[in-house]
């Protein structure tokens, strides 16, 4: 686990190892959420890239009476 320190501007840095592994480009856009007791960076990707993510997942569900 890296550890980060906050800037006097309330900034941090992501460290390499994790930029390198999430394919993190500079001037990328991410969400920050506020989740329970931490926050959670979550990178924004072109809709391009989301293409097939969610392959395998079940559409077989029941659907309610009204959703034909």
């Amino acid at each position: 686990m890296d550890t980060v320190t906050i800037s006097p501007k309330f900034q941090v840095v992501i460290p390499k190892e994790i930029r390198d592994s999430l394919k993190l480009a500079p001037g990328q856009k991410v969400q920050a959420i506020v989740y329970e007791n931490r926050i959670e960076l979550i990178p924004q990707r072109p809709m391009k890239k989301m293409r097939g993510f969610l392959k395998g997942v079940a559409t077989d569900v029941q659907r309610e009476d009204d959703r034909a």
